[in-house]
């Protein structure tokens, strides 16, 4: 059976701008979870600033954490320059992410440097990474609209995935950071990227802003697109970028996919479970468009047994 390749953000870009503070062993229980449910690939947390993103501060613990416990899981961390890169090496990370925003005014806002200073700084700690032997992922932000400038011109986003594919990276994420993207675009974009890069090393990052997620994602399957990035319970937003709401929810992608005829790996009532705890952690109610009718659905099971 044809498959989707999902990476669950929740740990990482999920939790990085939650008000509540999640401690470690929390967010370590939250990534079991996530492995029972079937998840095979997380994105766990972030080498940057503690002051800049205080919920990232022990990156350090939660990597030593799943080398203990859960060292068959494909684990990657995002690391902003050749800094964050030294420390996630010394944590022993196996597998690291860099972002590149595709528009000037969002590097500046972001990381206050221009798009080629961004874009250069991207290409030395993926060179750096892979010359470790570490695996690489390259996130192109903003890759639809950007908050400032407006519609991102495609010929940009092609040229900046393939210059990060040329530097090292296994996969080069393309990202709706704001949530603006239609499945229209979503078509022409892929359609325009695949002709320069082998879709296999292509992955989709969905924002839900305008509730078009799901619909985003079947555009990009349509396309030959199978790997994408998901978050449990829709949790996550970038920081940086005003209007951006919560990620793409692994429920409702996986749902997609079950009812498509595409495998995932993932059990929907298990991964409910994650989305619960996750709840709890953040004090306030979470959940994907199909999280409603999945919530009832195991309820009928358990008045069913």
């Amino acid at each position: 059976m044809d498959r989707l390749i999902l990476t669950d953000v929740c740990p990482r870009d999920g939790l990085q701008n939650q008000s509540t503070t999640v401690s470690t062993p929390d967010k370590l229980k939250l990534i079991d979870l996530l492995v029972r449910a079937g998840v095979q690939s997380v994105e766990a947390a972030s080498f940057v600033s503690p002051k800049a993103v205080p919920q990232m501060a022990d990156a350090a613990e939660v990597v030593a954490g799943l080398k203990r416990e859960h060292a068959g899981l494909r684990t990657s961390v995002l690391v902003p320059n050749l800094k964050g890169l030294e420390r996630a090496q010394a944590a022993g990370a196996r597998e690291i992410a860099v972002v590149l925003s595709a528009t000037e005014t969002m590097n500046l806002k972001n990381i206050n440097m221009t798009l080629q200073q961004a874009t250069e700084v991207s290409e030395q700690t993926l060179k750096s990474a892979q010359a470790h032997g570490m695996k690489t992922r390259a996130y192109v932000a903003v890759a639809f609209d950007c908050p400032f400038e407006g519609t991102t011109p495609l010929e940009r986003v092609v040229q900046l995935s393939r210059r990060m594919l040329q530097a090292g990276a296994d996969e080069v994420v393309i990202a709706d950071t704001i949530g603006s993207a239609s499945p229209g675009m979503v078509r022409d974009r892929t359609r325009a990227l695949c002709q320069d890069i082998p879709v296999d090393r292509l992955a989709m990052h969905f924002h839900d802003t305008r509730g078009m997620a799901v619909a985003n994602a079947w555009a990009a399957v349509e396309e030959g697109m199978r790997r994408f990035d998901v978050s449990a319970g829709g949790i996550g937003g970038c920081p940086f970028a005003p209007g951006a709401a919560g990620n793409a929810a692994t429920e409702d992608l996986v749902l997609m996919a079950e009812r498509s005829g595409l495998a995932t790996g993932i059990d929907l009532m298990a991964l409910l479970d994650a989305v619960d705890l996750a709840e709890q952690l953040l004090q306030r109610p979470l959940g994907g468009r199909s999280a409603a009718w999945l919530r009832r659905q195991r309820e009928k099971s358990l008045q069913a047994a």
